[in-house]
């Protein structure tokens, strides 16, 4: 009975060791099982000058953004209140006032 972990990748059971690596035969993936024991670090949302962000908080535009599939502009300066952090390209879900709800990345945005 193998004791060797499964693919991370397709979870397949059947993997094998080659030198210090894991290899997996049904996908072909290649693991270090020191790196993979280890847990994945925690997302760490920065604004545009590195400070660290937070659920909850208060941020102000740096840059004009012009919304997508209108003419309007948000303008730089414009404060947005109570920030929720979320995964994806645009990591920031909020409520704009005169807008309304909208997704923001961070590398616009600093913290008020």
């Amino acid at each position: 009975m193998s004791t060797l972990p499964p693919c991370p990748q397709c979870h397949a059971e059947y993997t094998y060791e080659d030198g210090s690596q894991l290899v997996c035969p049904s996908c072909g993936h290649e693991w270090d099982p020191a790196q993979a024991a280890a847990e994945p670090a925690a997302k760490v949302w920065k604004d545009a000058h590195g400070n660290l962000l937070q659920d909850g908080d208060s941020v102000t535009l740096i840059k004009d953004l012009k919304i997508k599939g209108s003419s309007a502009v948000i303008k730089v300066g414009t404060k947005v209140k109570n920030i929720r952090l979320i995964d994806g390209d645009h990591d920031i879900d909020c409520k704009i006032d005169g807008f309304g709800p909208m997704q923001l990345k961070s590398e616009f945005i600093k913290k008020a």
